[in-house]
């Protein structure tokens, strides 16, 4: 059997990652881009000056929009796309964590291909490729900057969109740690727990090669000896530094490995309540993975390691115990809510959302299937 392995053409990494990347954006032959990122990022805090003038240097124009949401929507989408085409740009470039790299990708498929971005939904539905497309990120955590992931959320149906497609990933991937040091403390809790997820979710999947594997094993690594640095103080440039590298492994894991239920699961608690995605998949993850114990309880020995723990003389079935263990104390030292109960989610959705998890391309790859009413009790489990 066979496998592919995917990921930008080109990936700059480090301090002042983002001033060497100009030379790069200027020989893709932009003349315009679009810079795709939200309001905060650009009109409150001003995140996207350096970028601004970075472009200005190269002698590359640019339009900003920044109507990104937290969770983007085909809304967002449409309005990016309108601003791209009355613009008259002929690149992409976004700025920020995974909502822009997302929004993104919706814009640049269907300036690409026409039609609805819900047309694009599931895996290998993007018939070509899409114009030019740089990911300059500001988180450490959902790597959608390396990825041929989107995430897009149909207002209509409540419902996260899975697109999946090689040909969405970024030419260009940024990540420089200098953009991460204002992230608030909750931001960095989630998307790190959401990188660490990304590991661990690619590290038990049916799909994990020895590459895979150890890119995945590598980021438990680093997020566990730096997350909490991170999280504690913003300005310690060796905990973000980490982190990014972290993330990017994680995000080389996944990309190629997929992820599982956990992911499948999050994205519906996102759809429907409008919940950030890091926080969701921090709390279901010990609970999809004691879940997944059964079916891959040798893959967790590693894991547990990772963490810096010892299995040594220990059952499969305790390693298990004590990497769910790991996951949760860090979960909890970073300020992760205990339950899905804290962020208002409701027993009486568990049917609708369990079904539609079902559906959700992430789902195909996680190593043990369940049934509905399976996945009900794993909600419930979390709550």
């Amino acid at each position: 059997m066979s496998y592919q392995f995917h990921m930008p053409a080109i990936s700059i990494m480090g301090q002042d990652a983002l001033r060497d990347a100009g030379v790069e954006m200027k020989d893709l032959g932009l003349t315009k881009a679009l810079i795709v990122t939200d309001h905060v990022l650009h009109a409150e805090i001003g995140a996207t000056k350096p970028l601004l003038e970075m472009l200005a240097t190269q002698g590359i124009a640019s339009a900003v929009f920044d109507g990104a949401s937290p969770n983007p929507t085909v809304s967002d989408v449409e309005a990016g796309l309108a601003m791209l085409q009355a613009q008259g740009c002929d690149g992409i470039i976004s700025f920020g964590g995974g909502s822009p790299h997302d929004c993104a990708k919706g814009i640049a498929i269907v300036a690409s291909h026409g039609g609805s971005i819900k047309d694009y939904e599931g895996v290998g539905q993007v018939p070509g490729p899409i114009l030019p497309l740089v990911a300059i990120n500001t988180t450490a955590g959902t790597a959608s900057e390396i990825t041929k992931f989107a995430i897009i959320t149909d207002e209509d149906r409540h419902v996260k969109m899975a697109i999946v497609d090689w040909r969405i990933t970024p030419i260009i991937a940024v990540n420089d740690p200098a953009l991460m040091v204002g992230m608030p403390k909750g931001l960095t809790a989630a998307t790190g727990m959401d990188a660490l997820t990304h590991a661990v979710e690619a590290y038990v999947s049916t799909l994990a090669t020895p590459v895979t594997d150890a890119c995945a094993i590598k980021a438990i690594e680093l997020i566990s000896e730096n997350l909490r640095d991170a999280v504690a103080d913003g300005t310690n440039m060796v905990a973000r530094d980490n982190m990014a590298y972290a993330e990017y492994l994680a995000g080389m894991a996944f990309n190629n490995a997929i992820l599982g239920y956990v992911h499948a699961m999050a994205h519906q608690l996102g759809g429907f309540y409008d919940l950030p995605h890091g926080v969701c998949n921090a709390i279901l993850l010990p609970h999809v993975e004691a879940y997944n114990g059964p079916a891959a309880a040798d893959r967790f020995a590693a894991i547990a390691t990772a963490f810096g723990e010892s299995v040594e003389g220990k059952s499969a079935e305790q390693s298990v115990e004590i990497a769910l263990a790991s996951i949760r104390k860090l979960s909890a030292d970073v300020d992760i809510p205990a339950g899905l109960a804290e962020l208002g989610v409701k027993e009486e959705d568990f049917p609708t959302l369990a079904a539609n998890a079902l559906k959700d391309a992430c789902g195909g790859t996680n190593p043990r299937q369940a049934t509905l009413e399976e996945i009900i009790e794993i909600y419930r489990a979390a709550m």
